[in-house]
């Protein structure tokens, strides 16, 4: 945790603030947020709360209320649903003077000013607090990951080939086996499975000449097309055949515009 400090502050049993702090964290963590008399006076009988500042899109929050042994943890009501089950203070640390408090699985929603108040105390004490939550380097549902070229192999069987694909990416590819002509091969067998929030596609086609074919990965909703060609030389069963000079030059012509449409797509 790091903590960036425009006043004194003292970490200890004990906090002393007499000014604004930031506070910085990665989303997901827990985080201390410091408030404390510097006279160390006992705070059991006395009333704290702690707030968060109303937002440009969103009004003041109830964070947590303590009241002479009375808190949102123990039947007290008023608290905003979104602090509910993660907010807690130091009970042992309250005869010290300290109102600090814990935020467990910090959320970017938490981002903003803070204040812990102590409005019976004479002259009233207001401390404030800037909590600064970053988001974690790490895929969250709901991102888009384009999908990865596709990863082709060739298995022989007694009636021909079977072409496989194995592709991952979000939101969920739409897999195909084509041939040059851009014909759709018949699916032999289809698998999907999710992990954290990724597709994961094998695809399996069986055919029975010599050719080329493609599987192509396509992600309409985000523009988004890739394939990989492969070139079944022959099959196990019956006459081995392979394109003439002339065909060939013409796959691969076609091969080339191919490759070309994959970044030409939409």
């Amino acid at each position: 945790m790091l903590i960036t400090l425009h006043v004194n502050l003292l970490i200890n049993t004990s906090f002393y603030l007499s000014g604004p702090a930031v506070i910085k964290v990665n989303e997901g963590t827990d985080v201390m947020l410091p408030c404390s008399l510097s006279t160390k006076e006992n705070i059991t009988s006395k009333l704290f709360d702690w707030k968060k500042v109303a937002q440009k899109d969103d009004g003041q929050k109830e964070v947590f209320l303590y009241d002479g042994g009375s808190h949102y943890n123990n039947g007290l009501r008023g608290q905003s649903e979104e602090f509910k089950g993660r907010v807690s203070h130091f009970q042992d640390e309250l005869k010290h003077g300290n109102a600090s408090i814990i935020i467990r699985n910090t959320k970017i929603s938490d981002n903003g000013g803070y204040t812990c108040d102590f409005p019976r105390l004479q002259p009233p004490q207001t401390f404030n607090i800037e909590l600064v939550v970053s988001p974690i380097l790490k895929y969250r549902r709901g991102e888009n990951i384009t999908a990865s070229k596709p990863s082709v192999t060739i298995r022989k069987t007694e009636d021909g080939v079977l072409l496989q694909c194995k592709v991952h990416g979000t939101p969920k590819p739409k897999v195909e086996w084509q041939d040059i002509a851009g014909t759709i091969l018949t699916a032999e067998e289809l698998q999907v499975s999710e992990r954290e929030g990724r597709f994961y596609i094998t695809l399996t086609a069986a055919v029975t000449r010599a050719h080329f074919y493609r599987c192509v990965a396509t992600q309409k909703t985000i523009k988004h097309q890739i394939s990989t060609w492969i070139y079944v030389k022959a099959y196990s069963s019956g006459p081995q055949t392979h394109p003439s000079d002339q065909n060939l030059r013409k796959v691969m012509i076609g091969v080339a515009v191919g490759v070309l449409a994959e970044f030409l797509f939409f």
